[in-house]
């Protein structure tokens, strides 16, 4: 397959390796073939749909390994899906009556794009699949090579997604000064709410990576600096079931003994039985183009510290949400080595004319390899039966069952 010019985007929410991966993909086309252009359409699907592009220049190539010390996305994001016409008619992405899987196509044709690469989680990967399949079925042989980007970790059937380990470390350090607290006001009650909608992974490797944290220091009771009080007393995940009089039991008395509790909790825990509380009170739940429940509307650090505030005696709360302080930093030394793994051989697959998603399959022995896109799903769950997140529930005294199923 000829190559001629390739086009970049990154899309969905952030997570630390967008601007890496976009520095990875330029440097590795510098290093195998310098001609072919590249372009990047600006905030993902948005610039596809209006023909927003920058064009990177020699100058720009010359400095993409910069692009490894920063977070965010230098050709920006945004939450667009293809299929949903009548979200892209109401801001003006599209006419009405147009279709706006051939209004991407008819500008990558116009733009003159032999390979698409897209970054970004399920909800990219699944639109990538569909404006794929639109080509297809109209006669034009675009590649579509799609990276996958979520903190969650939960891009089904990719064993590891790029940024998740950065984020968790990041969460990690952002509790440290939050847990730091605890000693601000008798019975306290700290909740450090995590991003994961569907999946626990991002909550639980924070909480593990804490602990590692918490385990090497060296405390000194004498002085008020107890290692009980530093501790993580709970963690919430969507997978495992919280049956909250028991754990308030269980905290109340921890909280009696030491003077706070601390707990790391999963946007998406609980979210089924706040909605069903919502919309029994006959209030709105805002959803985002692709369905999904906008969760900063509906706050769920604030729900479970009201359920637990009172059960426990906390004479103060604090709910702090470490997402946007993990999501945008720079991707870390264990996810730089995976996305330059992942862009090298995506550039690779982009020159023999292979579409899919690069990833490590978990379901043909976590073989590196361009995964089809038809097999790209969100909603993957964490396993709360692995070894170290089990391990680490006993240590903290939390019995693990997982969580009823909910249509």
């Amino acid at each position: 397959m000829s190559v001629k010019r390739v086009a970049l985007l990154t899309a969905g929410g952030f997570a630390p390796c967008l601007s890496s991966a976009v520095g990875g993909l330029i440097e590795r086309y510098n290093e195998l073939d310098p001609t072919i252009e590249i372009i990047a359409y600006q905030h993902g699907y948005h610039g596809l749909l209006t023909g927003n592009y920058v064009t990177i220049t020699a100058e720009a190539r010359k400095k993409a390994a910069l692009l490894h010390e920063f977070g965010g996305s230098p050709i920006g994001n945004s939450r667009v899906k293809l299929t949903n016409a009548k979200d892209l008619v109401k801001r003006g992405l599209v006419k009405e009556g147009e279709d706006p899987l051939k209004v991407a196509a008819e500008r990558l044709r116009a733009d003159h794009v032999d390979v698409l690469h897209t970054i970004g989680g399920d909800d990219t990967n699944t639109t990538a699949a569909d404006l794929a399949h639109y080509l297809h079925d109209n006669d034009y042989e675009l590649t579509v090579v799609g990276l996958p980007k979520t903190i969650d970790n939960d891009v089904i059937p990719i064993r590891q997604s790029l940024g998740a380990w950065t984020a968790a470390e990041q969460a990690s350090i952002f509790a440290r000064n939050i847990i730091g607290e605890h000693r601000s006001n008798p019975r306290m009650l700290i909740i450090h709410e995590v991003m994961g909608r569907n999946c626990g992974y991002l909550t639980a490797a924070a909480a593990y990576d804490y602990r590692k944290w918490w385990k090497q220091q060296e405390w000194a009771p004498e002085l008020g600096l107890m290692k009980e009080r530093w501790d993580i007393h709970a963690v919430f995940v969507p997978e495992d079931h919280v049956e909250i009089e028991r754990e308030a039991e269980r905290l109340r008395a921890i909280m009696d003994k030491y003077g706070n509790v601390n707990i790391f909790l999963s946007e998406g825990a609980g979210v089924a039985e706040i909605v069903r509380e919502m919309e029994e009170n006959g209030e709105e739940v805002q959803r985002d183009p692709f369905g999904h429940v906008k969760l900063d509307t509906i706050n769920p650090g604030e729900w479970f510290a009201k359920q637990f505030a009172k059960l426990i005696g906390a004479e103060k709360v604090m709910v702090q949400k470490s997402g946007y302080f993990s999501r945008s930093a720079k991707a870390n030394q264990d996810d730089l080595r995976l996305i330059k793994s992942m862009t090298d051989y995506a550039v690779q697959c982009a020159l023999e004319g292979t579409s899919g998603v690069i990833g490590h399959d978990e379901e043909d022995g976590d073989r590196l390899k361009a995964i089809a896109f038809k097999r790209i799903a969100g909603g993957k769950k964490f396993d709360i039966n692995t070894p170290w997140f089990q391990e680490m529930m006993a240590e903290i005294g939390e019995r693990v069952s997982p969580a009823p199923s909910v249509d």
